[in-house]
């Protein structure tokens, strides 16, 4: 990190430190409407419409989930059921972190404080963090900024809470959609991206590359 320090390091929540589960929610509620051999692609436009949902005006995440579910069920031609959208929801607060995620969050978090940004309502985050197991000094929402990632306006609310300029913060996630390339734009000073296969790597959005969380303490002299 040629002795780069961040003030604070900044995590995308969901997928990069909670193990988010949403695919396989989707596996488990709609085998009697999509084969198995359909269930990748449907996945695929599952997740691209969530994307979708967050790039407009703020709504509850109640309501991104519910509309993604709809939409996916439409393009696909298969019935749409109320309860699986809510399902779905009422879910993510239960989900906990990937195995590598606490022994060196904890390590890091002793020496530097720790900050979520999380496309998430208030309601469900703080149980997600809970499950963690590592001390965080702020956790911020899309709720709180009335915005999701990946608009800058989530990021820019995260710095302006912290006090802080871009530059003086490390930003982690396992996402270049929902972070990294809106992280480059703001000019984050480092940006780490954790590789766990949900989407390529983009070098050029990234200032590293490690396979899971055991390779951040490295990254910053711990």
């Amino acid at each position: 990190m040629s002795g780069f320090r961040p003030k604070y390091i900044t995590f995308d929540c969901y997928g990069t430190l909670t193990n988010f589960q949403m695919s396989p929610m989707a596996r488990k509620l709609f085998p009697d409407r999509v084969t198995p051999e359909q269930m990748d692609e449907f996945c695929d436009d599952f997740r691209g419409y969530r994307l979708d949902e967050v790039l407009g005006d703020w709504k509850p995440y109640r309501d991104v989930v519910r509309n993604s579910v709809a939409r996916t069920c439409k393009r696909w031609g298969v019935e749409f059921r109320e309860s699986d959208a809510e399902e779905i929801y009422a879910a993510v607060p239960t989900w906990g972190p990937h195995p590598d995620v606490t022994e060196p969050l904890s390590r890091v978090g002793k020496e530097i404080p720790l900050v979520i940004l999380s496309n998430a309502d208030n309601a469900q985050i703080h149980q997600n963090v809970e499950l963690l197991g590592a001390p965080f000094a702020h956790v911020f929402t899309a709720e709180d900024a009335n915005a999701y990632k990946p608009r800058l306006r989530a990021f820019e609310y995260m710095l302006d809470q912290l006090g802080v300029g871009p530059e003086d913060c490390m930003h982690v996630s396992s996402s270049f959609r929902y972070d990294q390339m809106s992280a480059y734009d703001l000019g984050i000073g480092a940006r780490v991206f954790v590789a766990r296969g949900h989407e390529p790597a983009l070098p050029h959005y990234a200032t590293h590359q490690i396979k899971d969380i055991g390779g951040l303490p490295a990254l910053v002299g711990l």
